[in-house]
């Protein structure tokens, strides 16, 4: 799946902190897949605003091609899912939630 540094960002915010052995294997590797390199970080130029605590990145980098097993999938959207239940997705969250949400009702 090609995803955004923005769509990154946000993926990884809503990966679960705790779970069972095997969701938290998915976790490490989807962490991986979508963390960023040393090369995106020279480019990105991230910096977190110590008051919102909102990362702002200057500069662009291409969408990468993100691996997203059946499992990962459940991860990421169970994540979303989360959010929902609690009353806590943004405007920010829709597009990259609804994304996932249509990947997984094609498998």
């Amino acid at each position: 799946m090609l995803l955004s540094t923005f769509e990154r960002l946000l993926t990884l915010s809503v990966l679960p902190k705790e779970g069972d052995l095997t969701t938290i294997r998915i976790v490490r590797d989807l962490k991986s897949a979508l963390s960023f390199t040393e090369a995106e970080h020279d480019v990105l130029k991230f910096t977190q605003d110590p008051t919102t605590r909102a990362t702002h990145w200057v500069n662009q980098v291409d969408p990468i091609e993100i691996p997203v097993g059946p499992k990962a999938l459940d991860v990421i959207v169970g994540g979303f899912e989360a959010l929902n239940k609690a009353k806590k997705l943004t405007t920010e969250h829709l597009p990259v939630y609804e994304r996932f949400l249509e990947i997984q009702a094609t498998n």
